[in-house]
């Protein structure tokens, strides 16, 4: 499997409904997610947790994917920047943290073993949400398999 990349500083706040940052599959390719990083920009805290999506609402800006392994294939699944239209949220996937109230504060999860899956599918995705309060603007980054 290839590995791929990427990350942004997120254009908007998010919310409840409102993914800061996502991935979402491809129609003929899922993806496994490996590793997922975010990070506090502010001075104030802010409560993120991980969410399946099973629609797309509207997604922010399309995200520059990276290839770990320049001789492979392009990836087939895409990151996206903040959304503007809330996604159906499916399953809450229990990843919880709250970031410090200082820039710089974060948390990074890993999936190991088999991964963290989304199946194959345009409408299939991850975000990361805002699990109570104010959002903030966020640095976050994502690393998956295909």
């Amino acid at each position: 499997m290839a590995r791929f990349s990427a990350g942004a500083r997120s254009a908007g706040a998010g919310s409840t409904t409102l993914p800061v940052g996502s991935l979402y599959a491809a129609n003929a390719a899922g993806a496994v997610i490996r590793e997922l990083g975010v990070f506090n920009t502010t001075t104030t805290a802010a409560a993120v947790k991980l969410v399946r999506m099973t629609t797309t609402g509207t997604q922010g800006a399309g995200l520059t994917e990276a290839a770990h392994d320049p001789g492979r294939a392009a990836p087939s699944c895409t990151a996206f920047d903040t959304h503007t239209v809330a996604p159906t949220l499916g399953d809450d996937l229990g990843y919880r943290a709250v970031l410090g109230a200082a820039a710089g504060a974060g948390i990074v999860w890993t999936f190991g073993g088999e991964g963290l899956v989304i199946p194959e599918g345009t409408g299939n995705g991850v975000g990361i949400i805002v699990a109570t309060g104010t959002g903030q603007i966020l640095d976050w980054y994502i690393v998956w398999s295909e």
